[in-house]
């Protein structure tokens, strides 16, 4: 196994994960749903997609800074909000997002993050994101919220892609639990990883860091009572109702097609997000590169377009740059650094992707991001 300075891409960090994680543990971060065909389609569509330089251009100075939804960052990429992320390494978020603070990118918090937002924003100065579910409870919600904008967070994303959990055979295969529950079907893939074993037995119980007591007692665990919390009759006027919420920019999170692009900016959503959510809900459906460009001419310039799905290299982040997006989300890519190394595996997924895609800029004769057009991409039939 190579030692993590030595990774060269996000394929190396996966490996590196696969070995240092629980077999439970990993493929909760490496599945899909049921036969996995949307989270395969998301990286096949992506490397599909041709690329078209231009020569003779002086590419000496590159500059990756931009604006998305409002935020300042020094890269065209940043952090997707990912449930529990001390599952993966003892610190979770706090890696994370003190990683993505040192990048100076966005940092996006999910709703069910181990760690409170408070310590979250201790740690990372930088724009941070809250991302959301309209529950049944709106209580809950109203809190998270109150607590999210007390921390400093400037803007939401509201998932809407979960009205119920996708079939993910992975996790029941695994006996996998949040937090995990230790039997006699997982104890030898957890002793077999000792280190993760000891730090989850010394660390506090993964919980719901920003809604006290919650889901402690659901016979499902934690996803149990989120999923008991999903609300079936969630329509766009709740959703209307969380942008009112909240003062400041809202992604819809899980936006797949023209017409429900047309539809956040009815409400007012400063952001539409396109995401299948990494293919872990609805199998068979598009991959997100394909759904981009009509939501792209959807939104047309009135709110900025996010993407998300497939990610694992420089070329796929321009590809969806060159396609219109304003910006785009990693999710597994930085999920395996984490399990690879904590804080120094999250920056390394950084720096990889960083690297690489200065390295594409170049190459494709371009030194802004905003020059990177759809003339720099054709698309396969």
């Amino acid at each position: 196994m190579i030692p993590l300075p030595r990774a060269r891409n996000i394929a190396d960090l996966r490996l590196l994960a696969k070995a240092r994680l629980p077999r439970m543990v990993f493929d909760y971060i490496d599945g899909g749903a049921e036969d996995e065909i949307t989270l395969a389609r998301n990286v096949d569509r992506l490397r599909e997609h041709t690329l078209h330089w231009s020569v003779l251009k002086d590419i000496s100075s590159i500059d990756t800074t931009t604006t998305i939804m409002g935020a300042e960052s020094a890269l065209p990429f940043f952090i997707t909000p990912t449930a529990a992320s001390r599952l993966f390494h003892y610190e979770g978020e706090l890696a994370v997002a003190r990683a993505a603070t040192k990048a100076k990118t966005i940092y996006s918090m999910s709703t069910i993050g181990s760690t409170s937002v408070e310590d979250v924003a201790a740690v990372a100065p930088g724009p941070k994101w809250f991302q959301v579910y309209v529950w049944k409870d709106r209580g809950l919600v109203r809190e998270g919220l109150a607590r999210a904008k007390a921390a400093g967070f400037t803007a939401l994303a509201l998932t809407v892609d979960v009205a119920v959990a996708g079939n993910r055979e992975r996790d029941p295969k695994n006996r996998f639990t949040i937090p995990p529950k230790i039997s006699m079907t997982t104890a030898l893939d957890v002793l077999s990883h000792p280190t993760w074993a000891y730090r989850l037995a010394t660390s506090p119980r993964i919980t719901p860091a920003n809604f006290d007591g919650v889901g402690g007692d659901h016979p499902g665990g934690i996803m149990g009572f989120i999923d008991s919390q999903f609300d079936r009759t969630v329509s766009w006027k709740d959703a209307g109702w969380l942008v009112e919420q909240w003062d400041g920019p809202v992604a819809i999170k899980g936006v797949m097609s023209a017409s429900d692009a047309r539809e956040c900016l009815a409400i007012g959503a400063g952001g539409v997000w396109v995401s299948n959510h990494g293919g872990r809900q609805l199998d068979r459906v598009s991959a997100t590169i394909d759904a981009l460009p009509e939501v792209v001419d959807a939104v047309s310039g009135r709110a900025s377009v996010i993407f998300d799905g497939g990610v694992r290299r420089g070329t796929d982040i321009l590809t969806a740059l060159a396609l219109g997006a304003d910006g785009v989300a990693i999710g597994r890519a930085y999920l395996y650094g984490l399990g690879a190394g904590g804080e120094a595996g999250v920056s390394k997924a950084l720096e990889i992707l960083s690297t690489e895609l200065r390295r594409d800029m170049a190459l494709l004769g371009v030194t802004r991001i905003a020059e990177i057009t759809r003339g720099h991409v054709s698309r396969p039939r």
